[in-house]
């Protein structure tokens, strides 16, 4: 087991705050967005071992099956095959999909025949892996995730009272088909012109205004307009349902579907990859074509779901891939619970949240506070008591027969 020293992302629209209380900082004034804990290559944890600090993704690559197991290997390669992650946002993030497995290895195969260098910002695929996501609120938490369906989103847009948006909302009300109808208004407003644009920025305005009813139900859709000015993504974004989690609540993303964080702290995990293809609400690299050719216009209903009782004392997540499994586990004074799901096989980081947690290793023993983490390679079983809240991640590895 090794204690972890991790990576604190910059990005724009990250809280300055949230992350440095969790772990009893002072401020530094800086946007603190993501914190990584993982072998991601783009910014790897470091892990006390030996007396010194290595990266871990040298740590995996020198000894993979010792460190992820036979099976992990055998599954994806020797690579970690998740990425950990606190978020702390206070700003609108872009609004953006994921690729699947096979469209990931393709844009991939395709950017790097074209010699694009793996860290050029105007690069779409910087792997060759797919990113399905699932955040877990830790505090409120709101987003938008996935298509309204076409009437829905019809009335939405009428509501807001912009002429500009009757062809569109004629367009959601024709009886087309449901891909057909969601894909023409989507891509409409990606290539709107700045009159429309502005025209929908002065509604949602006036509606902050107005106050009541009105207020709230466009007040996501203002914020994200005031974050991002002049953008396309303002009326795409309007297609888009309004999420909010609460404490403890999780969703999940697969791929296709668009979304876009807005405001809270949770703990993410995702499959090991930074693929983002972005449309707008960014000052990123956007490539709306590529967008478009990977996004599902499918109204699914989105809904945020809490855990269930796993083994060990554990509250797992269930995600319908085998990328990564993530689970929470409480504990008070005087309580154990064994962290070792499967007979711990296959690597896992336990990251705590709240309180001070005891983790105890075979050789190891090691007292974590919020925001501080662990690393342990495959095999290794670990008991955690104290008095506070741990989220594990880990590979969901199939029983032994």
């Amino acid at each position: 087991m090794d204690r972890l020293t991790n990576t604190v992302r910059p990005y724009p629209w990250g809280s300055a705050t949230a992350l440095p209380q969790l772990m009893g900082l002072a401020p530094d004034g800086t946007p603190q967005a993501e914190l990584w804990m993982g072998a991601h290559p783009a910014a790897p944890s470091y892990a006390e071992r030996t007396g010194r600090l290595e990266a871990l993704d040298k740590v995996v690559a020198a000894d993979p099956r010792g460190e992820l197991g036979d099976w992990v290997v055998d599954r994806f390669g020797s690579r970690l095959p998740f990425l950990l992650k606190l978020l702390a946002a206070d700003a609108p993030l872009s609004l953006q999909v994921h690729p699947d497995a096979d469209q990931a290895a393709a844009g991939f195969a395709r950017e790097e025949e074209r010699g694009v260098p793996l860290d050029a910002p105007h690069r779409s695929y910087r792997d060759p892996h797919h990113k399905p996501e699932m955040i877990v609120a830790l505090g409120p938490f709101e987003g938008l995730c996935g298509f309204r369906a076409p009437g829905a989103s019809a009335d939405l847009l009428e509501t807001l009272g912009v002429a500009g948006l009757a062809p569109y909302v004629e367009m959601l009300r024709s009886g087309r088909p449901e891909e057909q109808a969601l894909r023409e208004v989507f891509t409409g407003f990606l290539s709107a012109g700045p009159d429309l644009v502005d025209d929908v920025t002065d509604a949602l305005a006036r509606s902050a205004r107005e106050g009541g009813e009105r207020a709230a139900l466009f007040d996501v859709y203002h914020r994200i307009a005031r974050a991002h000015p002049g953008d396309a993504g303002v009326p795409a974004a309007l297609l888009v349902r309004h999420v909010r989690l609460s404490p403890g609540e999780a969703l999940f993303l697969g791929a296709g579907v668009p979304h876009a964080y807005v405001r809270g702290l949770g703990v993410e995990i995702m499959a090991a990859s930074d693929n983002v293809l972005r449309c707008g609400l960014t000052d990123k690299h956007v490539d709306v074509a590529e967008l478009l050719r990977v996004v599902r216009f499918e109204a699914v209903p989105v809904r945020p779901s809490g855990p269930v009782f796993g083994p060990g004392g554990e509250d797992l997540y269930p995600a319908p891939v085998d990328d990564f499994r993530l689970s929470r586990v409480r504990v008070r004074t005087g309580g154990e619970v064994a962290a070792q799901a499967l007979g711990g096989r296959g690597p896992q980081i336990l990251v705590c949240t709240e309180g001070a947690v005891r983790l105890r290793g075979p050789q190891d023993d090691v007292l974590l506070t919020a925001g501080r983490s662990v690393y342990a390679r495959h095999g290794e079983r670990i008991a955690v008591s104290g008095e506070g809240t741990v989220f594990r991640a880990t590979v969901p590895v199939p029983p032994v027969n």
